[in-house]
């Protein structure tokens, strides 16, 4: 069994729910501060805040083009340079899926590459929703993420239909360049879960329930990402 310390260096502490308040959102940091969680994943609208509260005692990681994907890529590229001049230091960016199903993967490349470049030092996931794609879809958007030289690929937002499985994790592992890692989210529910998906070869997990989970509570009605 894994030590919590261990697992939650790689987690990704969220909470995306449109209702999320500033008391939740504190909640939300003082528990990744207290076990070490690799950042706090929020809604863009409480990074300054955030960053304003706690400084430098936590990485801080936002959503750009979220959760559908189909927003274009001037709207992204405003998201995510405003979020950066409040602080962020980690993008989670969702690719046109509708693009991916027009077959339009030089666009997709083009538009994560231009986050690439907009992103600079800070660390660049790429979400490319697993549950909408085909087998061959999904390892296009693997070399797309591998050449627009993003940090990570991501599998789910975990608002479409289903979430990460660890057979897309182990298809990413066959088909990602060698410095692309990967993220899991959606769909992570127990202990279990955490370990199978790090075991897998993921580096990063997102959920909202590790913290409970990892102090024996029961995950109950998590928030989804």
């Amino acid at each position: 069994m894994m030590e919590v310390k261990e697992i939650m260096r790689h987690i990704d502490h969220t909470l995306l729910k449109p209702v999320s308040t500033w008391e939740g959102i504190q909640a939300l940091c003082e528990e990744a501060i207290e076990f070490g969680a690799a950042s706090v994943c929020v809604p863009p609208c409480y990074i300054r805040r955030i960053h304003d509260t706690y400084g430098n005692r936590l990485k801080i990681c936002t959503v750009v083009g979220f959760p559908l994907g189909y927003s274009t890529t001037e709207a992204k590229l405003a998201e995510t340079r405003q979020a950066l001049a409040d602080g962020v230091d980690e993008v989670d960016m969702v690719i046109n899926i509708a693009e991916v199903k027009n077959g339009h993967f030089a666009f997709v490349t083009d538009e994560i590459r231009a986050l690439r470049q907009a992103v600079g030092s800070k660390v660049l996931k790429v979400i490319i929703e697993t549950c909408y794609l085909t087998e061959d879809e999904k390892i296009a958007m693997c070399k797309a993420v591998t050449d627009a030289k993003a940090d990570y690929i991501k599998t789910s937002t975990g608002f479409g239909t289903a979430g990460a499985t660890l057979e897309d994790v182990r298809l990413f592992q066959q088909h990602i360049g060698e410095n692309v890692k990967i993220k899991a989210a959606g769909g992570v529910r127990t202990r279990a879960d955490l370990e199978a998906f790090l075991e897998a070869g993921c580096d990063r997990i997102g959920t909202s329930s590790a913290v409970a989970l990892l102090k024996g509570e029961a995950a109950g009605n998590c928030t989804r990402e």
